[in-house]
């Protein structure tokens, strides 16, 4: 897994109860709209709006929150309207980045992309400069203390999963993109709760970092901190030692 994978997931884990979590709320609040209007609001039949909604309820948003964006999606409750667009760029040391955004304005998001780009030591670049870095996977994660190691790899291979790994009893699942439902629908079927499942972006190579790792780590969040940024990717790679110490700041 590449070092902005596990800088994710770290942030993950202690941003539920911070002050980011607004910014989260806004986040799944747009995807949530989104995959309600372009599938529909039933969960049971929307793959990526029951994803959604599982990554919207691991941060604790209030289900009051859930469907409002649910009635915006299909047009039960008038809101803005988004479209999904993809920035690329690079970051110190040549680390390629993707910037995944969800905007109803255009023309102001890729101006404030741009700009943290060139202020922060990076640059953007253009359409497919660094996407064949990158592959897409579907992302499942699973909390699952009480799970053998074992036991839980292999249900998750037995789902059609590519790949699984389990460490301090979390269950973390890669599939391909069209297994993603499937093997989602199966784990849940086995009773398993999903508190994160959505695509994700796994580079094929990677670039170290250590010697930049406080400035790459600073251009991420710049972006991430963006109101339109819905994920970031990037394919660098630190040491665990570096990595948990940037953590505890």
């Amino acid at each position: 897994m590449s070092g902005h994978n596990k800088w994710s997931s770290i942030k993950h884990k202690k941003g539920a109860a911070d002050a980011k979590r607004g910014k989260l709320f806004t986040r799944y609040t747009r995807e949530i709209i989104t995959a309600a209007r372009s599938g529909s609001g039933d969960v049971t039949n929307n793959p990526r709006l029951r994803a959604a909604v599982a990554a919207a309820k691991s941060v604790n948003m209030p289900n009051a929150n859930i469907e409002k964006a649910i009635k915006r999606g299909t047009g039960e409750i008038e809101g803005a309207v988004y479209e999904e667009f993809i920035y690329e760029g690079y970051g110190q040391n040549g680390v390629a980045i993707m910037v995944e955004v969800m905007t109803d304005n255009k023309n102001r998001t890729v101006a404030e992309v741009r700009h943290v780009f060139s202020k922060y030591g990076g640059s953007l670049a253009e359409s497919g400069a660094v996407s064949w870095v990158f592959n897409q996977k579907g992302y499942i994660e699973i909390e699952a203390p009480d799970m053998n190691e074992d036991d839980a790899i292999m249900t998750a291979l037995e789902a059609g999963a590519e790949d699984a790994e389990f460490e301090d009893g979390v269950l973390s699942v890669y599939t391909s993109v069209g297994d993603f439902h499937v093997v989602m629908g199966y784990l849940e079927k086995e009773g398993f709760s999903i508190s994160k499942a959505e695509l994700t972006r796994i580079p094929t190579t990677t670039v170290d970092a250590d010697d930049v790792a406080s400035q790459l780590m600073r251009l991420i969040d710049k972006l991430e901190d963006l109101d339109d940024v819905q994920k970031v990717f990037a394919n660098f790679r630190i040491s665990d030692e570096l990595l948990n110490r940037l953590a505890e700041n």
